[in-house]
């Protein structure tokens, strides 16, 4: 994609042809569903209706973030809680994969929902190249399934429209500024939540500890961007990991859990450098993590590991 405003006028004539009636928008508040919000609103005015789901696997404040996001770009939207539907469709799971088609069904149920609720069978989606490329198919393997393509279950009634299928993370962006949506290269947050940066079952009471350790990381990030002592990420955040760590609280031994922050650079997300904290700024995120957490985390790892051979979410 070469010139944005073409791609813009192109992709509201494809919602118009694609779309003959209505039309609901799974929003989640990111970059890439922003814009496909945005552009079917423009293609389709109030016969498009934006759903923003409260799965409770999201990032501290992060519903007050995207209400605000979606308020500056006058997007006409509503949000739904669903947090109990989310924890019970990953009661005692723990293997990465089903963890991403249990999220992907509870999101489809919900979204089938609101459609006949709203009288359609049409469901936009941010979906971008990556998403595709690594669920795989009859021709790749599966590298992860993302909740928004192997995640649909086979018996969904809707009829997906993904105005932003054949563009990567980059491209998405400079669409997102000539469209001047708020915080365009804000940092990307994966579509099933931190139930991805919860390594092992996923509970209320763990997906509590890796939401601090997440803002404590985007907090100290942010904060050593903003006082010039290292450049922006393309992302940082934390991951819970399964099983249990040995740790000291005065004369006290105690058995908590152990985080790994992540934090990388990338252009277009298929591949990613791992990148270096400064010393100072690392320190200070075990110490905040491990004190916020009194005696729940007792160890803070890095991870230095470029994208391949690792992927940049953990799951």
């Amino acid at each position: 994609m070469n010139d944005p405003a073409r791609f813009v006028t192109e992709a509201i004539d494809r919602l118009r042809s694609e779309v003959p009636g209505k039309a609901i928008v799974a929003a989640s508040g990111g970059i890439d569903s922003t814009v496909a919000a945005i552009l079917a609103q423009r293609a389709l005015g109030d016969r498009a209706r934006a759903v923003f789901v409260d799965t409770g696997l999201l990032r501290e404040k992060e519903v007050e973030r995207v209400t605000e996001i979606f308020r500056q770009a006058e997007l006409r939207f509503h949000v739904v809680s669903a947090s109990e539907r989310f924890f019970a469709a990953l009661q005692e799971v723990t293997e990465p994969e089903e963890k991403r088609r249990r999220i992907g069904t509870a999101f489809i149920r919900l979204f089938e929902s609101e459609a006949e609720g709203f009288g359609t069978d049409r469901l936009v989606q941010g979906t971008i190249a990556p998403d595709w490329i690594e669920s795989g198919g009859a021709l790749r393997d599966t590298i992860k399934t993302h909740h928004n393509v192997g995640g649909i279950p086979s018996d969904s009634k809707l009829r997906l429209v993904e105005p932003l299928r054949d563009l990567y993370k980059d491209e998405v962006r400079a669409v997102a500024r000539n469209l001047n949506v708020p915080s365009p290269d804000r940092q990307p947050f994966p579509g099933p939540g931190l139930a991805v940066r919860v390594a092992g079952p996923v509970t209320p009471d763990r997906v509590r500890r890796a939401r601090v350790a997440n803002a404590v990381v985007e907090e100290e990030v942010e904060r050593a961007v903003a006082e010039h002592r290292m450049s922006r990420p393309w992302q940082y955040f934390a991951v819970l990991l399964p099983g249990r760590t040995v740790g000291v609280l005065g004369d006290n031994r105690v058995h908590g859990e152990a985080v790994s922050v992540r934090v990388v650079d990338s252009v277009d997300a298929m591949t990613a450098t791992a990148a270096a904290l400064p010393r100072e700024v690392a320190q200070r995120i075990a110490e905040r993590i491990t004190r916020s957490l009194h005696g729940e985390v007792v160890r803070v790892l890095y991870d230095i590991t470029d994208k391949p051979p690792a992927t940049i979410e953990w799951e």
